[in-house]
């Protein structure tokens, strides 16, 4: 079964994140959940571990001939590696180890995360205390060092997990901020320009050039530009469906019947009493039947996830959300009108 095969019969994953800070528990809850062919495991994320566990920190770290450090304003850009990007490395080398100590053998897709461009430049800050969002240099060489860590990222994930197939996720929570111009200065008074679209697709497909399998974008922000997204050549996008509204409806039609596969989070990601698996994708159905697509294809163009990521849930819940969007993928598909 190819990469693509694998990702069109997906029928539930996680975003990324996970509560607390032990890198085993995690990837034992994650690959328990989905490496039985329920779903798809991926790389979890522990941010309450503290700097460099944090999303902007951890792909800070894979960067190569950019250094960051972090500033009590954020993280900065910096002349060489340190402290903080040394925990960053170590901190994801320690959940590489949990990962594959609990995937001996596993064969099948395996999902792992990282902050995409934009966000990335939107987040990351250039030595005078402004995002580098606001150099179109800056954001080109984080572009292109992105790109280059990331190669080796995944060649690493290849090696200590040889029966996965790769499925690359970019979080892009700020993309849209970054199109609109809403994305705010150190100041907090006035906003970046913003950033043409062209050269927004540029970068995005660019960076999703490194990966010869399928790459997603994740974004839990409104307005996701779906359209955009699959012009830059990503095979899906993984989104908080409760945001969706009307003016989403003809991106996501049009790109349904081009393959572009939808992962919807439905299931909520802090702790909050779960409806039964039917209940949490009514909903799916229900905008499905309003695009007026054929009900047949609703479980090969849309997987389960929760809404978001679920670093603020309990250990608890979050291993019953990871259970639930399983259970909800199998009520889709054994009944998806």
């Amino acid at each position: 079964m190819s990469d693509t095969d694998d990702f069109r019969t997906l029928r539930a994953t996680g975003i990324g994140s996970m509560p607390g800070g032990d890198a085993r528990e995690a990837a034992k809850t994650v690959t328990g959940t989905f490496a039985g062919g329920e779903g798809m495991p991926h790389l979890p994320e522990l941010p309450a571990r503290g700097p460099g566990a944090d999303m902007v920190g951890r792909t800070a770290g894979l960067l190569v001939d950019v250094h960051a450090q972090l500033e009590p304003s954020g993280w900065r850009t910096a002349d060489r590696p340190g402290r903080d990007t040394r925990r960053a490395v170590s901190w994801l080398r320690e959940d590489l180890d949990a990962l594959e100590e609990f995937t001996q053998g596993y064969r099948g897709p395996l999902k792992v995360q990282a902050v995409g461009p934009w966000t990335l430049a939107a987040a990351l800050q250039a030595r005078g205390g402004e995002a580098c969002l606001g150099d179109p240099g800056a954001c080109r060489d984080l572009a292109a060092s992105l790109a280059e860590g990331l190669r080796g990222h995944l060649a690493e994930l290849r090696r200590r997990v040889p029966g996965a197939r790769l499925v690359l996720q970019l979080d892009e929570p700020s993309l849209t901020a970054v199109l609109t111009g809403d994305v705010r200065t150190a100041s907090g008074y006035r906003t970046y320009r913003a950033v043409d679209r062209q050269i927004v697709e540029s970068a995005l497909r660019e960076v999703a050039a490194v990966h010869d399998g399928p790459v997603i974008a994740h974004s839990c922000a409104p307005s996701v530009p779906f359209a955009l997204l699959r012009r830059a050549g990503f095979a899906g996008a993984s989104f908080d469906f409760s945001l969706l509204t009307e003016r989403d409806d003809e991106a996501l039609g049009e790109g349904v019947e081009a393959g572009f596969r939808l992962l919807a989070g439905v299931v909520p990601g802090t702790d909050t009493a779960l409806s039964d698996p039917a209940g949490s994708v009514m909903r799916v159905r229900t905008w499905w039947r309003r695009l007026g697509l054929n009900p047949g294809l609703l479980p090969e163009a849309v997987a389960i996830t929760p809404s978001c990521g679920l670093a603020g849930a309990s250990p608890g819940h979050a291993r019953s959300a990871l259970a639930h969007c399983v259970r909800a993928a199998n009520s889709l598909a054994d009944n998806p009108e």
